[in-house]
């Protein structure tokens, strides 16, 4: 199942955002556009359980905080997402929020469901590099890897993993992707 389109015809912001009732589903602004998602299989859960449990011990050594969703990140008026997974290095800890995270995190981690596919491989691929993400991931579940976009300028430079997750933001990190799938 796809996301569902778009469904209004004037650009939401936060305040529209934070209106909507809580369904159970999970509700994104894009650009303005509302998004609903249905909640995300066990699987799915799994891998991002295990991303949390990775990058835990990081914000255990004081390196930065590592939320995941449900917790709003609003990276404009018209841009409010919530990712699987977020990382907010202590020296940008001034964008976190009692209700949510104002800005754009370092580090935001997506996997991959049958439904959200073309959603987190397109659009907040799009957003994330237009609104100053640092590096995201893209975990896919399916063909079991990881693919990284990381900042160059304005711009991502997409990264292929192979056997070893790594990242600049997080010294030390080294994480075996086959681990992420078991």
């Amino acid at each position: 199942m796809a996301p569902m389109a778009p469904q209004t015809s004037i650009k939401l912001t936060y305040e529209d955002y934070a209106a909507i009732p809580d369904d159970g589903r999970r509700h994104e602004i894009i650009d303005g556009e509302h998004y609903v998602n249905p909640a995300p299989n066990l699987q799915h859960q799994r891998v991002v359980k295990r991303v949390v449990e990775a990058l835990l011990p990081f914000e255990h050594s004081g390196l930065g905080e590592v939320f995941f969703a449900p917790a709003d990140v609003v990276l404009s008026l018209t841009d409010v997402v919530q990712p699987d997974v977020l990382f907010v290095g202590a020296a940008r800890s001034h964008i976190l929020t009692a209700k949510n995270v104002q800005g754009a995190p370092d580090l935001a981690v997506e996997v991959l469901s049958p439904f959200n596919r073309a959603h987190d491989e397109r659009l907040k691929l799009q957003m994330y590099e237009r609104l100053g993400v640092a590096e995201y991931w893209i975990v896919d579940p399916e063909a079991e890897s990881v693919t990284i976009f990381r900042r160059s300028g304005n711009r991502f430079q997409r990264i292929d993993v192979g056997e070893t997750l790594t990242t600049p933001l997080l010294p030390g990190f080294a994480f075996n992707v086959g681990a992420l799938f078991r």
